[in-house]
């Protein structure tokens, strides 16, 4: 079973199109989301067994998140009510290519209140670890989640997506020491150039991934949006272009990528932390054919409608 870490909340979509009775009013659509969370949901849509580790507010928002994640068959066993706290809400615009730009409210958010006195004793049932987002670098969730990896990483597979959220965490360097933490324990990285520029701006991001390639992690890709993917190893590199669609939106489309990449990894029995390593050429370029599949399908839905496996064509 995969173990997804990090934050869940509620995204708000403004609805445009609806006529308020007066201008005071706003229309709204809410969606449950948070990359980790959709990371989950991600995998279960994909036919893999998942489960989700956060801090959860007793508010009426927070019922309705376990409550979607039940319904997506996610185990949520490892899951803990924070008493005092409340449900994370991100506020959702697009931009014209229809890529988000987020606003969020957390400052109480359960998602960022884990401690290590949390985290499950025993993960007998978990062979994969995933971690994401800004959930990385709050604390103390942070250091709750680094305490996790580095006890599991010989056992687990380690899978990193950091999704900078700088408007959640404006630090820059806080970002870049956390994510070469987490980096030092991941077997498998994966990163879009967008995050890449908003770390290290004034470093070519070659660079900066050649800084995270090692025999722990022999892999990393980067996302570049609908120019397409680069995979890394200490080898060299391999770039792959996606099909052209017509783009409803992004919303998600990493998240889809990512539970694609773990989902094809467990396909094929190589989920472990050795699994990485051992993927021969053909192998790395079907992994990703593959995940830039299900991106494309959750790039032509709104918000985050991650595929079933019966919607990736093989």
């Amino acid at each position: 079973m995969f173990l997804v870490c990090g934050e869940a909340l509620f995204d708000f979509f403004s609805d445009e199109g609806q006529i308020a009775p007066d201008a005071s009013s706003l229309s709204f659509t809410a969606v449950a989301g948070g990359s980790p969370m959709n990371v989950a949901i991600g995998l279960s849509r994909l036919e893999r067994q998942s489960a989700f580790f956060t801090g959860l507010a007793g508010d009426a928002l927070g019922e309705r998140l376990r409550a979607v994640l039940a319904s997506e068959s996610v185990n949520t066993d490892f899951m803990t009510e924070i008493p005092g706290s409340a449900t994370t809400l991100a506020m959702v615009t697009l931009d014209e290519n229809g890529s988000p730009r987020y606003v969020f409210y957390n400052q109480c958010g359960a998602d960022r209140m884990l401690e290590p006195s949390h985290l499950p004793a025993s993960l007998e049932t978990v062979h994969a670890i995933h971690v994401g987002s800004y959930a990385l670098a709050v604390s103390p969730t942070s250091e709750t989640l680094e305490t996790l990896v580095a006890r599991e990483r010989d056992r687990c597979l380690i899978s990193l997506d950091p999704n900078i959220r700088l408007k959640v965490e404006p630090d820059v360097a806080r970002w870049r020491e956390r994510i070469d933490t987490f980096a030092g324990h991941a077997h498998l990285i994966k990163i879009s150039d967008e995050d890449l520029d908003a770390l290290y701006p004034d470093r070519a991001p070659e660079e900066v991934i050649r800084g995270w390639l090692s025999d722990r992690c022999p892999m990393v890709i980067m996302t570049r949006g609908e120019e397409g993917v680069t995979l890394f190893t200490k080898d060299g590199s391999e770039s792959f272009s996606p099909e052209a669609i017509r783009v409803t939106d992004t919303v998600g489309a990493g998240d889809s990528f990512m539970a694609a990449l773990l989902a094809w990894l467990d396909e094929q029995k190589l989920a472990t932390p050795e699994g990485p390593g051992q993927l021969t050429q053909d192998q790395r370029r079907d992994m990703v054919e593959f995940a830039m599949r299900a991106a494309a399908h959750t790039c032509q839905q709104r918000g985050p409608d991650l595929p079933r496996r019966h919607d990736i064509v093989t």
